[in-house]
């Protein structure tokens, strides 16, 4: 059964989502990716569950991550930053280090299509994605280019495929 015949059986059911924004700045008021995320997956027919900002503490991640496994509804979680090299920066080592289930390719994908935009800066996005309690984890970059050109290209294509996936035997 090919990728085809699977978004086939995934249908277009929506698809429950949380995002959250990692940053030590922004607040609903400033946070242009809520704004987009909210607006775009509505368009889509999918619902944003839930939407937190927390602080780019690895603990404030770590059990963000690790208590939405009892969230009945969303089967996407996005964090939006933290996933560069900064010491600030920790999204990226928190999320890698509680994947149950690791999809390198996002990654590898995201920072060639980054590459074409913003050029050799790209390598130092350390965006990655996998499976962590039965829900699709995606970490991402926190500019608005960044969110806008993960969702679109490889996120928004393949969603309900993703969410289908989680729950196939």
């Amino acid at each position: 059964m090919g990728a085809d015949d699977h978004r086939q059986k995934a249908g277009h059911a929506p698809v429950g989502v949380m995002f959250v924004t990692v940053s030590d700045t922004r607040t609903q008021a400033t946070d242009e990716n809520y704004r987009y995320m909210r607006e775009r997956l509505a368009e889509l027919g999918h619902d944003l569950v839930s939407y937190q900002i927390v602080k780019d503490e690895p603990v404030e991640i770590g059990a963000m991550l690790h208590n939405v496994q009892f969230s009945e509804g969303i089967q996407i979680i996005i964090f939006s930053g933290g996933t560069g090299i900064s010491p600030r920066d920790t999204t990226y080592d928190v999320v890698s280090g509680m994947l149950e289930k690791t999809l390198p390719g996002f990654g590898e994908i995201f920072r060639m299509l980054s590459y074409q935009e913003v050029g050799a800066a790209a390598i130092l996005s350390r965006a990655t994605a996998g499976v962590y309690k039965q829900k699709f984890v995606v970490s991402i970059p926190g500019s608005p280019n960044a969110v806008r050109l993960a969702m679109e290209k490889l996120i928004f294509p393949e969603i309900n495929h993703f969410a289908w996936e989680l729950t196939r035997k």
